[in-house]
């Protein structure tokens, strides 16, 4: 497989999963909470804006963004593990996912 059918791939799959996403609310109950100490909503947007901006950049980032992707996927890493109940984990694995293909990073197994 070339480059170019490979970030085809890569488009296709995070367009599918990034519609899935945009259908899910905002977890009810978590406007203004915070896990290991990160602001969700803060999270949620930082991620879903840099999803949004490769999806229409055609599979690219500049590189604020980037470091903001990375910046996002550490924070989705530390609040994981510590999702309680009524957090919505499937939520928040999407958006991990969503952001790891992005930046082209590996996502960790889920827990």
């Amino acid at each position: 497989m070339d480059s170019t059918s490979g970030n085809d791939e890569l488009e296709s799959a995070v367009s599918h999963l990034w519609q899935e996403h945009l259908q899910a609310p905002f977890p009810a109950g978590l406007r203004g909470a915070e896990r290991a100490g990160i602001d969700l909503v803060l999270l949620d947007a930082d991620a879903a804006g840099c999803v949004s901006a490769w999806l229409s950049g055609g599979g690219s980032l500049d590189d604020g963004r980037r470091s903001v992707l990375h910046r996002c996927i550490a924070d989705l890493d530390r609040i994981l593990p510590v999702l309680g109940p009524g957090d919505d984990t499937p939520y928040w694995q999407r958006m991990y996912r969503l952001s790891c293909w992005v930046a082209r990073v590996d996502p960790r197994p889920a827990e």
